[in-house]
């Protein structure tokens, strides 16, 4: 049993941090890897990258948003209850490299991810600029954490309520556009956005990792639920990656794979709900 020691609603529309307590887990984690957790002894295996290790007190912060049924169990457990298990750290471990400035990119849930991913990077001594961004500000998460992370931060709003009115593709261009030295990309987000970004900057030439979070299962690589195509040959996200170069990934295959099973997950959400 894995204790929750800490709980936090980040935004108003289900976007859930966690902190338990995972001393083993805490002092092998590496940027980029992810765990994967069931909520008791009944439910799915979830997987979740992880935003926050800290080895010194034993735990790893996990944020996420509540899409299905798992999601949703997992946001009802308040402090001092406890994950039934907790596996990891999975996926493989990621070499940063000082390669100058990596600009990262990341959207939703996704700038939890991409701030873990650019404490590595900047630990490397890169240069770090961030952009983030949501359809709004209300759900703009990690903006503090990543002023205090990153070189240079621009956020971005869908709807204009908050920083710049536009997409994060949008401020990437304006960055190119005025000579901002680009010599790495890292977009997290959804599949759609992590497209986009990938389509401008193989315009640019710009080098570009991408995090793939398609469906994972078992994370040994046996199930093969999380299979993707990387340059014309199969790849499983959760044992290959999930981190792979952008300009390789079949993103049109990806984003009808992830969609294979949304109208069952929205059944049992709606059946958990009812019930609850």
């Amino acid at each position: 049993m894995f204790s929750i020691i800490d709980r936090q609603e980040l935004t108003k529309r289900d976007m859930i941090s966690l902190t338990v307590e995972a001393p083993a887990i805490a002092r092998r984690i590496r940027p980029g890897q992810f765990v994967i957790l069931r909520v008791n002894e009944t439910g799915e295996r979830l997987p979740l990258t992880v935003a926050y290790s800290d080895a010194l007190n034993g735990t790893i912060t996990i944020i996420f948003q509540v899409v299905g049924k798992s999601t949703a169990l997992l946001a009802s457990l308040p402090v001092g209850d406890a994950i039934r298990d907790l596996a990891g750290p999975l996926g493989a471990v990621m070499e940063f490299e000082n390669v100058g400035t990596v600009v990262g990119i990341g959207g939703g849930s996704g700038i939890a991810v991409l701030h873990h991913l650019l404490i590595g990077y900047k630990e490397a001594g890169n240069r770090v600029v961030g952009i983030i961004g949501a359809r709004e500000k209300d759900l703009l998460i990690l903006e503090d954490e990543m002023l205090r992370l990153c070189d240079k931060v621009i956020v971005t709003t869908d709807d204009g309520s908050y920083g710049m009115h536009g997409l994060v593709t949008d401020a990437l261009r304006d960055l190119v556009e005025h000579g901002e030295r680009v010599d790495l990309t890292v977009a997290v987000g959804p599949l759609v956005m992590m497209r986009a970004v990938c389509q401008m900057t193989k315009v640019h030439d710009l080098p570009t990792v991408v995090s793939l979070n398609p469906i994972m299962i078992d994370g040994t690589g046996m199930c093969g639920g999380c299979r993707c195509s990387v340059g014309g040959e199969r790849r499983f996200a959760c044992v290959d990656g999930p981190h792979f170069d952008g300009h390789k990934v079949d993103f049109e295959e990806l984003m009808q794979r992830n969609t294979t099973y949304g109208r069952d997950e929205r059944i049992s959400l709606l059946s958990s709900v009812r019930r609850g």
